[in-house]
């Protein structure tokens, strides 16, 4: 079960970061070109959030079953135990709160360049944070790319 789970969470990953990818870059471009927001535009933010908390509940279900993550004091000595008992924990979190934020405030707003520029705004710091969390193969801590 564990595996399966570390595979699922690691593949979607780039689901996640594919859609966060296209929403703040079509966000950015028909925000400058004062482009109506369509359905399209929409479905796609929605999507975006939809794939982060399905993110969110692998990732949860992992939290609690993975020998890399230890709820003890003693994890903040060990850098793998503390990255993805901590870092990597908090930073996704933070993420997807702030997708959560983007959508609501997009959805919410009246004028179609502020529902753009909230996308962009909300996702494009999510997809800081995104990045910077995820336990990349060349970080050393112990994961491959999928």
């Amino acid at each position: 079960m564990y595996n399966g789970l570390t595979h699922a969470h690691s593949g979607f990953r780039w689901i996640v970061l594919l859609l966060l990818v296209i929403a703040v870059f079509k966000a950015l471009i028909k925000w400058r070109s004062n482009a109506p927001y369509t359905e399209g535009d929409r479905k796609l933010n929605l999507f975006t959030m939809i794939a982060a908390h399905v993110q969110l509940i692998l990732g949860l279900a992992l939290f609690f079953i993975s020998p890399k993550v230890s709820l003890t004091g003693a994890a903040m000595k060990d850098p793998i135990l503390r990255f993805f008992t901590a870092e990597h924990s908090v930073l996704m979190l933070l993420a997807i709160v702030l997708i959560t934020i983007g959508y609501s405030r997009s959805k919410k707003a009246l004028e179609d360049a502020q529902k753009f520029r909230w996308a962009f705004i909300y996702f494009l710091l999510a997809l800081v944070v995104v990045l910077i969390g995820i336990p990349w193969p060349f970080r050393g801590l112990g994961t491959g790319w999928f």
